[in-house]
């Protein structure tokens, strides 16, 4: 499936949450409409569950209508529409860091080609010490050929991160006035250089926490503070590529993080169009219930690590979709990026990848598969009436239409359903 220049309004998803986790693990959920029984409780994650269902079809499908015209434009009647589904407008994601380094070509073959399977979503990293090793020298050739393959298989890709203190490449200067106009000119070539292949970006990494690496990098971070800090990079960047989604992405949604957002200001616009929220969960999932709370209420959450077990393989299997179930559910969210694809190379060697290190797939791939790709994914058949017209309802996303006429002529047109907008669509046959 290529599709090379589909393009989404970013702009409708301003101020909207991104949420990257790690882990086999979930959030909290305690919003109007959606109390009932006791939190945790058996009951309470199968009422969840139910609401989340009805959330989904309320806030991820659509309906319309879709119009099939002769070529002189006279509506066709008692046409057969088919419609199924190619692309997801929702951003399901992995970080793709190990594309193309992996060893044995084999597993490299089997890591991009499940990743394209499942997925619509990749992030890239930029981190500045390995992005950077040497002065002067950025590995762009290498993001120049994972932005083209991401373009061929219909892959939006994001940057993470522009700016984050916690490491230093080797040759970083001492002077804080030298550092800044590295990294303002760093974030200024990146995000140019890569316009239109790149145009979602982690702009400023955890700005609440700046200096516990002990670097130079973050010791200029706190001599500017916090919020001029994150501004800068957000206003070069924004200068960089007017049109690019700029999140500002933190593990903390506790007051701190929340009154950066609100000073992060300029005449009373916000500088950023997104946050993002990480949510490590290593040692074990959220309850259902906070799910929704990091969305619409934030509460702080801290985690440990588990063990790489059979059983926890079954466990992230049964939990996984429960998981995406309630984020997909929720409006304010657009996109999904787990920590990690695969085990090989994952961060901190946890084992929190969908395949193991050979590429196998486990359980949790499996059944997001079947979630992405069949449940929340249309296939629907119709039938237009004496206007040539056929009432549709579909998920958000690009679809392949195609119209049969009773001569046995059709036509084929992708079309994309769009979220908050008239869905009206026409395809002629000649």
């Amino acid at each position: 499936m290529l599709f090379r220049n589909l393009e989404y309004d970013w702009q409708d998803m301003n101020r909207r949450t991104f949420l990257k986790t790690s882990g086999a693990g979930a959030c909290w959920l305690a919003a109007p409409g959606l109390r009932g029984a006791e939190p945790n409780s058996t009951a309470d994650e199968a009422e969840l569950l139910s609401r989340a269902k009805e959330q989904i079809e309320k806030h991820r499908k659509g309906d319309g209508v879709i119009v099939v015209r002769d070529a002189s434009g006279k509506p066709i009647a008692n046409a057969i529409l088919k419609l199924e589904q190619t692309r997801h407008q929702f951003l399901f994601g992995c970080n793709f860091f190990m594309f193309g380094r992996i060893r044995d070509p084999e597993r490299e073959e089997e890591y991009r080609r499940r990743f394209a399977s499942l997925l619509n979503y990749a992030t890239l990293g930029f981190y500045w010490p390995y992005y950077e090793p040497e002065r002067g020298k950025p590995i762009y050739d290498y993001t120049d050929k994972v932005t083209a393959w991401c373009r061929e298989h219909g892959i939006t890709c994001k940057g993470h991160p522009l700016v984050w203190d916690y490491a230093d490449p080797k040759w970083l200067p001492q002077d804080f006035a030298e550092i800044r106009a590295l990294s303002n000119a760093r974030v200024r070539e990146i995000v140019e250089r890569f316009h239109g292949r790149i145009d979602i970006w982690d702009v400023v990494n955890e700005p609440t926490h700046l200096g516990r690496f002990k670097t130079r990098t973050g010791e200029r971070a706190m001599a500017m503070g916090a919020v001029p800090y994150t501004a800068e990079a957000l206003k070069i960047a924004r200068a960089a590529n007017p049109r690019a989604l700029l999140l500002v992405n933190d593990y903390r949604t506790d007051p701190p993080f929340q009154q950066i957002l609100e000073e992060l200001r300029e005449d009373g616009k916000l500088l950023f169009d997104a946050i993002g929220i990480q949510s490590h969960m290593h040692g074990g999932g959220w309850p259902l219930r906070k799910i929704w709370d990091v969305c619409s209420g934030p509460r702080a959450e801290k985690g440990r690590w588990a063990a790489t077990t059979p059983e926890g393989e079954a466990a992230q299997a049964e939990y996984v979709p429960k998981f995406y179930t309630m984020l997909f559910a929720h409006p304010a969210v657009e996109a999904l990026t787990w920590w990690d694809f695969a085990d090989e190379g994952a961060w901190q060697g946890a084992a929190a990848g969908w395949l193991r290190k050979d590429m196998s797939p486990k359980p949790a791939y499996e059944r997001l598969m079947k979630l992405l790709k069949d449940e929340w994914w249309t296939k629907a058949e119709s039938r237009t009436n004496q206007h040539g017209e056929a009432a549709i309802r579909a998920f958000f996303g690009a679809h392949r239409v195609t119209a049969q006429l009773s001569d046995g002529r059709t036509s084929t047109k992708e079309i994309i359903w769009k979220r908050d907008q008239p869905n009206r669509r026409e395809v002629s046959v000649n």
